[in-house]
């Protein structure tokens, strides 16, 4: 049975709550990935991976860690198409699924950014994390849910 994988240095709240109760229902297995002690609810369906301090570590253990078939959820957008090369699925908090026929364009978007904000012009950043986005990835995660039982 797949594993999900989530990317949980940066994961908000009302999300790793929608995960924990999703995996204990289902019986899923979720990895918590992350350099910081994350509290978590007590469930063998609930794994807590805390790795090193450091520029990329947790990415990197969950990228090596996650395999085919698993879903990963993250905002990092090189983790997603690292993943998704491996065959993992990948979902961003706000519910949007990054797939092989976007996810060029998405890395070609953020370096375009990353370069404007180095070069000092603001753009500004996301929108604050809304209730509609905690719904929106309540139903992402849920259709995966329902296709990998």
């Amino acid at each position: 049975m797949p594993s999900i994988w989530v990317d949980a240095d940066a994961v908000p709240k009302p999300i790793r709550d929608v995960l924990c109760k999703a995996a204990v229902r289902t019986q899923q297995h979720c990895w918590f990935v992350a350099n910081h002690r994350l509290p978590l609810p007590p469930s063998p369906f609930l794994h807590a991976l805390q790795v090193e301090p450091g520029f990329d570590v947790a990415d990197n253990e969950l990228a090596q860690r996650c395999q085919a078939g698993d879903l990963v959820i993250t905002q990092d957008i090189p983790l997603a198409a690292e993943v998704i090369e491996k065959g993992a699925h990948a979902v961003n908090t706000r519910g949007e699924p990054y797939n092989p026929e976007t996810i060029r364009q998405k890395l070609n978007m953020r370096d375009f950014m990353e370069t404007l904000r180095s070069s000092g012009i603001q753009s500004g950043g996301a929108a604050p994390f809304s209730d509609r986005d905690k719904a929106q990835f309540a139903n992402a995660l849920d259709r995966w849910l329902a296709k990998n039982r």
